[in-house]
């Protein structure tokens, strides 16, 4: 088994197609074809069921897939390391962050990297805290930003900021920043609520039971972005982090404020991997993602957050 036929297999996994593989690859099609092959027979297993709609992995090709695509990435990271262009930090970093902060942080983030560090790949992954806390066990990130997460074997975290959580309405609720609302009185709404399981969900479930108070859910679910969605079809109110919602209520599509009674506050960190040394780009990129944290809380673009300082204090 060779690099090549690594290659192979991740690109007619992704793509989906010979043909298409063989082009990106720059090779000819037969060629792609003989590396799968020589992969299935000496492995003793079908990679892909050739189907009507394409090449579909099987299951013990998406194994192999995934096994492929992370060594190949730590074969481009090393390289990359090792061979510096002009002296500049380069490499391939991934980054994980919190659905709730990508329109904060995403698009300032690699502005940032790309014009300082421009030997930099960055690559950018979104989800909720506990699925990139697995990623990044599983070494698919370099670095992540994790919710109410204290250090773990296999994590190293660094405290962040702590953010409150919004009510979020209809813009006819006419809900201000500058009025927070009782949980009490959110809780008389239908509410459009994270799915169980989900650490936004016990967090706020949490406060609930500790006050006595009881909810009328009519939907839920895992995604932050159909939460507001069904907020807008009339489906009830949510309750989200300030910088999930900031640019839906300055546009007017939403409105917002902040809860109380109790005021209910989440604790943002930055995870990296303990074990295994941080590449030099990782640690530029890291550095950089807690810049423009910081930023974002200092120039107000992170509503309701309170910057922590190195001994966990708020500022």
């Amino acid at each position: 088994m060779d690099l090549k036929q690594l290659k192979a297999l991740v690109t007619v996994a992704e793509v989906g197609s010979v043909t298409r593989a063989a082009e990106l690859l720059h090779l000819v099609q037969p060629a792609v074809t003989r590396q799968i092959r020589a992969m299935e027979t000496e492995l003793g297993v079908t990679l892909f069921e050739r189907t009507r709609n394409g090449m579909q992995l099987t299951e013990a090709g998406a194994i192999m897939a995934e096994r492929a695509r992370r060594a190949l990435r730590e074969l481009a990271r090393a390289t990359a390391e090792i061979q510096p262009q002009r002296g500049e930090v380069a490499g391939q970093v991934t980054v994980g962050l919190l659905e709730s902060t990508i329109d904060t942080l995403a698009e300032p983030l690699v502005t940032a990297v790309k014009a300082n560090h421009p030997h930099i790949e960055l690559r950018m992954l979104t989800g909720y805290s506990g699925h990139l806390q697995r990623w990044l066990d599983d070494g698919d990130l370099d670095v992540t930003l994790l919710y109410n997460l204290t250090d773990t074997p296999s994590v190293n975290v660094a405290p962040l900021l702590t953010e409150q959580l919004w009510a979020v309405a209809p813009p006819e609720a006419g809900l201000r920043a500058d009025e927070p609302i009782a949980l009490a009185e959110v809780a008389e709404q239908s509410l459009v609520m994270p799915a169980p399981g989900h650490a936004l969900r016990a967090l706020i479930d949490g406060a609930a039971a500790r006050n006595d108070i009881l909810f009328d859910v009519s939907v839920q679910t895992n995604s932050l972005a159909l939460q507001k969605q069904f907020v807008l079809g009339g489906h009830g109110w949510t309750i989200l982090p300030g910088a999930g919602i900031v640019a839906d209520v300055s546009a007017g599509l939403l409105s917002a404020a902040p809860l109380c009674e109790p005021e209910i506050r989440r604790s943002v960190v930055l995870g990296m991997p303990r074990t295994g040394r941080l590449p030099a780009a990782a640690e530029v990129v890291a550095q950089e993602l807690v810049r423009q944290v910081r930023t974002a809380v200092q120039t107000g673009r992170w509503p309701s957050a309170r910057w922590k300082d190195h001994a966990g204090t708020e500022r």
